[in-house]
């Protein structure tokens, strides 16, 4: 490590890992078509800057539970922090997300496990500037201006009760946008209000 680096406060060190910071989208979201980081990528991506700026990362998680009001979501607090390694400093970012208890076609473990994903994900986005919410509006929006008026009469019509209804659901609940479906799909008014629950 250069003298100079060794000076560095927390503050100072955490503002060089956001502008250094680079993760590969090594996912791929077969609805939206777009590729996006997971939790997973941004923590293998940190781990050179542990050893550069003599910090560490670390990710915890706490059950939010409301046992006086019934039938009540619960929800996952995750704190991402970055520790100087001196065990002095920290500095620490949040995200809160909601289990999905009735989520269709997943067991138990697995609607905690992919809330706690999210939640990992996004507190690290929180920790370092990272903003992966637009991923499918910057990849559509831009790539469908020019054709929306070409593809409109090609699109198919999204019915409920379909695959493609029950994909369309998912890709909300992980944070997609109805643009993005309706650039996709048709949607007649009673699909896209069943559609616009979700959000």
């Amino acid at each position: 490590m250069k003298k100079q680096e060794t000076e560095l406060n927390l503050n100072q060190k955490l503002s060089l890992i956001q502008k250094e910071f680079k993760a590969n989208k090594s996912k791929f979201n077969s609805f939206g078509k777009y590729n996006f980081r997971s939790a997973e990528d941004i923590l293998e991506a940190l781990k050179p800057f542990n050893e550069k700026y003599e910090v560490s990362f670390i990710i915890t998680e706490e059950l939010i539970t409301n046992d006086f009001v019934a039938n009540t979501i619960p929800m996952l607090l995750s704190t991402a922090t970055i520790l100087d390694n001196n065990g002095i400093n920290e500095i620490k970012a949040t995200a809160l997300v909601g289990v999905d208890l009735e989520q269709k076609g997943m067991q138990m473990p697995q609607k905690f496990g992919s809330a706690s994903s999210y939640g990992k994900k996004y507190a690290l986005g929180n920790l370092l500037l990272i903003d992966d919410t637009q991923d499918a509006d910057a990849t559509n929006k831009h790539d469908n201006q020019s054709k929306e008026v070409t593809t409109e009469v090609e699109l198919k019509w999204l019915n409920k009760n379909t695959p493609e209804f029950n994909k369309a659901i998912e890709y909300l609940k992980a944070g997609g946008s109805i643009a993005t479906i309706e650039n996709k799909y048709k949607l007649a008014k009673t699909v896209k209000d069943e559609l616009l629950k979700v959000k």
